[in-house]
């Protein structure tokens, strides 16, 4: 009998223990505090602008303390042009690390997903929107155009200029140029890399003839004379090394209107996160977002506009933007 009793508090203490690790939701006060290691998912390679902002966020929290100790790890996973990272994280179930699981989620990551998967922002929670991003057109030392009216003279005599970039809002920006200068894409293509830092290696390469980057990808290289940017793709001039670059309605006597696609940046978790680990990791990255660090070595250095959203505006800005775009594509879902 003594040890049919044991053997059932063995059983017992060893459901508890599984039930323990499996658990990945709140305590019992209704409070969150991460327990393990933090994988956040990137789905651009590393040195793009989506790995300077995932990077950035996850080394203010590791100084402050602010993850209770917990290490973060930043998993670049860009296979299918980002599409696995996203469906891994949208699957990650309540068992699996779901509360100690993030991803870095902009308007260019959603664009790509919802026109080429089944996968949407319903699959995930949403937890934060951390800043505005805009973009400029770049030339490198190879490029055989001084100016962005070299270019447009090139295309016009019957040349073609090949345009590198990243996916989702770099596509979105370059498709909105394309429209507004009335070029086809054989005039002017564009080739699609993994992420901006591969994008860049190409035009330092000279396998392209321009760049469509955004500040934060780009501004070290700037800073080593080794690409200029010849175009700021935004309804104003950008500061600091970029004044320089001109915006579309500057060139060619005014013939053409500004171009400008913001990128929101922002931050998700799994679908199956519980909320108050998504409550959690709302609130630490508003303090990421008010911190001395962020404003001056991210958003200043990068040249982006804080927009910090919380959990709730976040939710319903997402999920908003998401059925803007699905109308503009033709979709209902």
């Amino acid at each position: 009998m003594k040890k049919y009793l044991a053997l059932l508090l063995a059983l017992a203490m060893m459901l508890t223990l599984l039930t323990a690790c499996g658990d990945d939701s709140s305590s019992e006060d209704g409070t969150f505090t991460p327990s393990d290691t933090i994988t956040w998912y990137c789905t651009s390679s590393p040195g793009g602008g989506s790995d300077i902002f995932s990077r950035k966020i996850t080394d203010i929290i590791t100084v402050n303390d602010w993850a209770n100790g917990q290490t973060f790890v930043v998993d670049n996973k860009t296979d299918g042009s980002g599409e696995v990272g996203r469906l891994t994280v949208a699957t990650t179930k309540a068992g699996d690390q779901a509360d100690h699981t993030l991803l870095t989620f902009n308007s260019g990551d959603l664009m790509p997903m919802c026109q080429n998967t089944d996968n949407r922002v319903e699959n995930f929670t949403p937890i934060a929107i951390m800043a505005v991003d805009k973009q400029l057109l770049f030339k490198g030392e190879d490029t055989p155009y001084a100016t962005f009216e070299d270019v447009l003279a090139a295309v016009e005599s019957g040349t073609a200029v090949t345009v590198g970039g990243s996916k989702g809002d770099d596509i979105a920006t370059y498709e909105a140029l394309m429209a507004e200068l009335g070029f086809s894409e054989t005039q002017m293509p564009y080739i699609t890399y993994d992420g901006t830092g591969d994008a860049i290696t190409a035009l330092l390469g000279g396998h392209v003839d321009l760049l469509i980057s955004k500040p934060a990808a780009a501004s070290e290289y700037v800073e080593a004379g080794m690409i200029e940017a010849i175009l700021a793709l935004s309804n104003e001039r950008y500061t600091g090394n970029l004044a320089d670059a001109p915006t579309l309605s500057e060139v060619a006597d005014g013939k053409y209107e500004n171009v400008e696609v913001p990128v929101w940046r922002g931050v998700v978790g799994p679908g199956d996160m519980s909320d108050e680990a998504a409550a959690y990791w709302s609130e630490v990255l508003r303090q990421v977002s008010e911190s001395e660090a962020w404003q001056t070595e991210y958003l200043e250095t990068n040249m982006l506009i804080s927009n910090y959203m919380d959990l709730a505006s976040t939710q319903e800005y997402m999920a908003q933007y998401q059925a803007d775009y699905l109308a503009s594509i033709g979709k209902d879902k």
